[in-house]
């Protein structure tokens, strides 16, 4: 047998019945707080990301699946849905025509990363973004969002975690004072972060090899270096989460793994999951819609990895039941039963057949380890009669009733 591509995995019935809960879940609460759906293409134009995500992040230098078409272009498996759903957004004029700037997907996106729990080369997200909107009330409003997301899963462990980058008038002064803060220490630390102290030092808080966290945890931190509007904006936005309610920390080492970031970032944790805690993560990017060739518009937005939700959320959610299974007796009556699992389908009812001719002990045999609620018998006998014989499995009950009624008897 062909095996799945390292990093891709299927998802089994048992675990779809998880899936499909936290995406019923997902949309119910989105539309409470007046998003709309939009579908993205998962093929786009290289460049889209390159210039959205940021030419120094891991993503665009290492990570996306990018290769030639036969018509010559350069295209992108999309490795994270933001520049995609500004683009749609912009493209199609959604701001004329939808109530709110507010939009957000779920699908499948790709990474050439090393796999591990809860990460895949092929993951899903939601992404959950709003447009035109610079105030702090509405950032606060999204960490809320995002905590009442996890909530609605039934996750109970999770912690909300803050921090503001600046927008790009401190944020060079805060490069400085980082570069300054470094010193002939930068020569020790490892050469990634030696690459990003050159072209983004932001970057170097998204070390993770351990002998270098001694000396980055010594380094500045952002929120003290915020020129006056934006050190106002941020709190602004913790006035609200405390009227919310809201437990959360700041974390200097935030400071999110895109370049498009400004101001606000924000990141639930869920302590389900080990080292590679985060359930979902966002901040603002104000000025993401203008870099990528559209009107000046603020933004700001969250994503979830489904995986990792779906890790972290409590007792399995089982797939709904059969409700009958039917055993026909001889040739005769296997057109009837067919018409008949027709009619109680379309009644709602999950209803199983044998699709061969069987003897009645092994499609009782079948119909148990279907684990029907019951099972509906139609032999020569009942179809002449316009009847059927319903025995119900757990109780081992038998009857015989008319065709007609078949509904009322399943319901008492």
């Amino acid at each position: 047998m062909i095996s799945a591509i390292r990093g891709t995995h299927d998802i089994l019935p048992g675990e779809v019945e998880r899936w499909q809960g936290l995406e019923r879940v997902t949309r119910e609460l989105c539309a409470c707080y007046g998003f709309r759906e939009l579908r993205t293409p998962i093929i786009e134009r290289e460049e889209l990301f390159a210039k959205g995500t940021g030419q120094t992040t891991d993503i665009v230098q290492k990570e996306m699946y990018t290769f030639e078409d036969k018509g010559g272009e350069r295209v992108t498996l999309r490795p994270e849905a933001t520049p995609s759903m500004v683009r749609a957004f912009f493209e199609h004029a959604l701001e004329q025509r939808l109530p709110a700037a507010k939009v957000f997907s779920l699908g499948p996106m790709f990474r050439y990363e090393r796999p591990q729990k809860g990460r895949y080369r092929q993951f899903h997200q939601l992404d959950v973004e709003v447009f035109g909107e610079p105030g702090a009330s509405l950032d606060a409003e999204m960490i809320e969002m995002a905590s009442s997301l996890v909530s609605s899963l039934g996750i109970e462990s999770s912690d909300i975690v803050i921090n503001s980058v600046g927008c790009e008038s401190c944020r060079s002064q805060f490069n400085q004072a980082l570069l300054d803060a470094l010193g002939n220490k930068l020569d020790q630390l490892c050469p990634d972060c030696q690459r990003r102290a050159k072209t983004n030092p932001l970057r170097i808080y998204d070390c993770k090899v351990l002998s270098d966290q001694p000396i980055i945890d010594e380094l500045p931190h952002s929120v003290d270096h915020l020129c006056a509007d934006c050190n106002n904006h941020f709190c602004e936005v913790r006035t609200y989460l405390d009227a919310y309610e809201l437990d959360y920390r700041v974390s200097h080492r935030l400071v999110r793994g895109l370049d498009y970031y400004t101001r606000t970032t924000f990141e639930v944790l869920g302590e389900q999951l080990g080292a590679q805690n985060a359930l979902l993560g966002g901040g603002r990017y104000d000025g993401l819609v203008r870099q990528l060739g559209g009107p000046s518009r603020e933004g700001i937005g969250f994503a979830a990895g489904l995986e990792r939700l779906v890790l972290a959320m409590p007792e399995e959610v089982e797939g709904r039941g059969v409700d009958v299974f039917i055993v026909a007796l001889g040739e005769n009556t296997k057109k009837q039963a067919h018409v008949l699992a027709r009619d109680l389908r379309q009644q709602g009812l999950v209803t199983l057949i044998d699709y061969n001719v069987r003897s009645l002990r092994a499609q009782m045999k079948r119909a148990d380890r279907t684990s029907a609620r019951a099972a509906i018998i139609l032999g020569d006998d009942e179809l002449s009669r316009g009847e059927v014989t319903i025995k119900f499995m757990e109780t081992g009950e038998q009857t015989t009733v008319a065709r007609t009624d078949i509904l009322q008897q399943l319901s008492q």
